[in-house]
């Protein structure tokens, strides 16, 4: 999220963790009109968005991410629909490998509860 995003009325909207509009802006539309992509990653561990890079535009295009069935984006531009579930104990060795104990940690008690509840209120 950008910095003046972090209200506390955006912080308690479900989903509301993350910058879905910029994510619609400089991905999602691109996609729709068939155009590349300058797509910017923003860096939790660094707080900042990383350097951009071009995606060339392609006939198939997947969008992954926990957060990308926001209904922010409504129904468009998918035209398929997947979603995987991870058993809880696999997710942490996965986050403590990638990320250390200490941030798996913060993982626990914020990010995944702030996910599922994400899942459960839009019905992912």
């Amino acid at each position: 999220m950008r910095i003046e995003q972090r209200t506390q009325e955006r912080i308690v909207e479900v989903g509301g963790n993350v910058d879905y509009e910029r994510f619609f802006e400089t991905v999602m539309l691109p996609v729709i009109a068939k155009k590349n992509v300058i797509y910017q990653p923003f860096s939790c561990r660094e707080r900042k968005l990383m350097d951009e890079y071009e995606i060339p535009y392609k006939k198939l295009n997947i969008i992954e991410g926990s957060y990308s069935f926001h209904p922010y984006f409504g129904n468009h531009p998918y035209q398929l629909k997947i979603f995987m579930n991870i058993d809880p104990d696999v997710q942490m060795e996965n986050i403590i490998k990638r990320n250390g104990e200490e941030q798996a940690q913060e993982f626990r008690e914020k990010w995944i509860p702030k996910e599922e509840a994400y899942f459960e209120k839009f019905h992912v």
